[in-house]
């Protein structure tokens, strides 16, 4: 039963028990309220399922999934009691037909990005983790993972709302493909540089206002990037370099701006004054904890330990260097280096060092030397 089926049998349930003699137009605007209304509450819905059949880690899952994403979890179940509520303008058919298709499209939608935004933080809370068990490194193959996941999520919500609408998927994919071949003959220079637009634009590996290298050496200013090419505005002479699309998405680009660093500053505060051979030892606890991890910069990591003889104790500053070209990668680095950090803390306390680790970790962009 899909969900027209269903908002049917809802509708046609509740005119038989007690709205008879009410105008539908009147339903319709009641249950859209009350669909807004009741949508607010999703989430609360949520943990209550989750700690109902989860009684041990309900609070926990519900803590590293579901609250981070209140905001999508509320759109996405308004608009699924909103598309319930439809079920009272079927006598209105062609308000019905007009607003249908609308409904359809913003609860495919508004799901697809709910599973995606849910897959994403599944794999930062419990999939680093799970690799780990696993005796893996964790690197960026994960975000690859999150790529492929979301374009397999919008493949099943294109292919969902073409079979909600009745479109044959499979004809219109044959007659592009036809269609594709002949414009192919007749424009194959023309389409070389739309596919190199088209590529651009999804993958994105520069946006206007970024700096790039090309191979050649030029380093520029992206100023627009057009349907045929990208303009950029060299740095040395000010002048308008005009590349093609076509060359600009097979080129190796050196992309300056996205070079990352993000500085890391970590205290940790112990309860006496370390001698010259405990603090040789967090020194080593440390740095083993760290220098194995990816996107760390192990070279630019320093270890400070400050003595305070008055106040009988030892103040550990540790700077790490965070590498990454995308905010995604700095993340899944932050998320790692939150590891290392209780790594430190077992350690340390298995050799019966009592410390203190000041909250929260402070994190300075540190922009790249060009």
């Amino acid at each position: 039963m899909n969900a027209s089926d269903l908002s049917n049998t809802i509708s046609k349930a509740y005119q038989s028990l007690y709205f008879s003699s009410v105008p539908n137009y009147v339903l319709f605007l009641i249950f859209a309220l009350l669909s807004i209304l009741i949508g607010r509450y999703t989430p609360s819905l949520t943990r209550f399922i989750i700690h109902r059949f989860s009684i041990q880690q309900g609070k926990t899952i519900y803590d590293n999934l579901i609250d981070p994403i209140q905001k999508d979890f509320k759109v996405a179940g308004t608009l699924i009691l909103l598309s319930f509520s439809l079920a009272w303008l079927e006598d209105y058919q062609g308000l019905y037909e007009f607003l249908s298709p609308f409904m359809t499209l913003a609860v495919t939608i508004s799901v697809a990005w709910l599973a995606s935004r849910l897959f994403r933080q599944f794999v930062r809370v419990y999939g680093i983790d799970l690799i780990r068990r696993f005796g893996r490194e964790v690197d960026e193959l994960l975000l690859v993972f999150e790529t492929i996941a979301n374009v397999i999520i919008g493949f099943i919500a294109v292919v969902t709302f073409a079979q909600s609408q009745n479109v044959n998927l499979v004809g219109l994919l044959a007659s592009f493909g036809i269609g594709g071949i002949a414009i192919a003959f007749a424009a194959q220079q023309t389409l070389q540089q739309l596919l190199g637009t088209i590529v651009l634009y999804l993958d994105r590996p520069f946006i206007p206002g970024e700096y790039i290298r090309l191979p050649d050496g030029s380093f520029g200013r992206v100023e627009s990037i057009g349907l045929r090419s990208t303009k950029i505005r060299t740095a040395a002479k000010s002048t308008l370099l005009i590349v093609p699309n076509s060359k600009m998405a097979d080129w190796e680009i050196e992309n300056v701006t996205r070079g990352k660093k993000v500085m890391v500053l970590l205290y940790l505060d112990f309860y006496q004054v370390l001698q010259a051979r405990e603090q040789a030892l967090v020194q080593q606890i440390i740095v083993e904890s760290t220098d194995s991890l990816f996107g760390i910069d192990p070279g630019s990591t320093n270890i400070t330990l400050i003595n305070s003889p008055e106040e009988k104790s030892t103040r550990a500053r540790i700077t790490f260097f965070i590498l990454g070209s995308s905010d995604n990668s700095i993340q899944l680095r932050k998320r790692l280096l939150e590891l290392a950090n209780d790594k430190i803390s077992k350690k340390l306390m298995g050799y019966g060092i009592a410390f203190k680790m000041n909250e929260p970790t402070i994190y300075v962009d540190s922009p790249m030397t060009i």
